[in-house]
């Protein structure tokens, strides 16, 4: 595979500038993102990753309860896993409903328990999970709820809610790519009062001071704002991807291969400081966001065989990425081995059921999840970033609309 001579992004991520960098003080970040979404001050509590919010979550749910029991979708991330195994806790994959990376209600409802201390309902690109069974059917148990929102920063629900704040507890992420970033770093957001209390005492033990590897975090922070553009994305993110494709590994290339292990470490002021700089140009990047991504999602609707997933009625969700689902997964295929890797910001969002990881045998416990391989098997994902000019999506829809042709045919 050729290697392109610029790389676009496959998430937009809000690129740094370097006044961020400037030596000045900037208010806490943790106060900065809690104001964002229109919360207390002391809502928010600044972890190292949106991993480690949840792992400071489920532990200090754990202090409480004897429940063990923590219900995730089946189609997520591999790092919701990986955290529950981390604290302890007994994992149980609920099946998402057909067509949707959603948890199915019916399935949900044979999961909840006596045994069920929290239920991760989880948004997809910007795109909100309907909270309401999950909540629902995890308050008729006596469970928590953990809103894990590390890919809709800015998302808001149909009443308003900002994502990440609908249920009892919520997990943001500030990765690279996920608009705000500090490279890599979260935040955990609590309503209940002695939540926390058990919050505020367990953060200091679980997310100890770590020069090193703070210090490496620094350093990939300087990184991500010298090359996050098209020509230092050919090397860092470009370059490792066509490597993987050219090994035939689609978990490397989707960078879906974590470790077992969690950093758990302390943030720095340093690295705070920039993130509550660049957090006020937030709100403008996501509403250029939106407008790029509901005039491209109208185009694409055009192509038979596509479906753009979108806003519920209300919805305000943030667009990272155009998140499509194919009718046909023969149809998928053909146009991701023509675009993943073309350097056009085309990704496969998970490529995998939970259950369907072979790194994660002894992690995921094996579990029926036909819907989510499904919907795994037909998904792509467009990145939405600014450097993703007209000629290059037209590229992109006319293979889209070749696959789709070429699948019926």
């Amino acid at each position: 595979m050729a290697a392109p001579r610029t790389e676009l992004a496959p998430t937009a991520g809000l690129p740094l500038r370097w006044r961020d960098f400037a030596p000045t003080a900037a208010p806490p970040l943790a106060r900065s993102l809690a104001r964002a979404l229109e919360l207390d001050d002391g809502a928010a509590t600044l972890t190292c990753s949106g991993t480690a919010a949840l792992v400071l979550a489920l532990s200090a749910l754990k202090r409480s309860s004897a429940r063990r029991e923590v219900i995730v979708p089946a189609y997520t991330c591999p790092l919701l896993a990986i955290a529950v195994a981390h604290c302890g806790l007994e994992l149980r994959v609920c099946d998402t409903r057909p067509g949707h990376f959603e948890m199915d209600p019916d399935a949900l409802a044979a999961l909840c328990g006596r045994d069920t201390l929290a239920v991760v309902p989880a948004h997809l690109g910007g795109r909100l999970a309907d909270l309401g069974a999950p909540l629902r059917l995890a308050r008729a148990a006596g469970a928590w709820v953990i809103e894990d929102a590390a890919q809709a920063l800015g998302a808001r629900h149909a009443d308003g809610t900002p994502a990440g704040a609908a249920g009892d507890l919520g997990i943001l992420s500030l990765a690279a790519g996920k608009g705000l970033s500090i490279f890599e770093g979260g935040a955990l957001i609590a309503h209940d009062p002695a939540l926390r209390a058990d919050i505020a005492e367990l953060a200091p033990q679980l997310l100890p001071n770590s020069p090193a590897w703070e210090l490496r975090r620094c350093a990939e922070l300087i990184g991500y704002a010298v090359f996050y553009g098209p020509h230092g994305l050919r090397w860092v993110y470009g370059r490792p991807l066509r490597q993987a494709l050219r090994r035939g590994d689609d978990v490397a290339a989707a960078q879906d291969g974590f470790a077992l292990s969690i950093p758990l470490h302390r943030v720095s002021a340093w690295r705070q400081n920039i993130g509550a700089r660049a957090a006020a140009r937030l709100p403008t990047f996501l509403d250029a966001a939106r407008q790029r991504a509901l005039a491209r999602s109208a185009q694409l609707r055009g192509i038979e065989g596509v479906q753009v997933l979108g806003d519920r009625r209300g919805e305000r969700g943030t667009w990272p990425t155009l998140t499509l689902l194919f009718a046909d997964p023969a149809a998928r295929d053909a146009a991701l081995a023509r675009l993943w890797g073309a350097g056009l910001g085309v990704s496969w969002p998970f490529v995998r059921a939970l259950p369907d990881y072979a790194y994660l045998r002894g992690t995921v416990p094996p579990a029926p999840a036909p819907n989510a391989a499904d919907f795994a098997a037909r998904v792509l994902a467009i990145g939405n970033s600014e450097w993703l000019d007209d000629e290059a999506f037209a590229r992109i829809a006319a293979v889209l609309q070749e696959s789709c042709r070429g699948g019926r045919g």
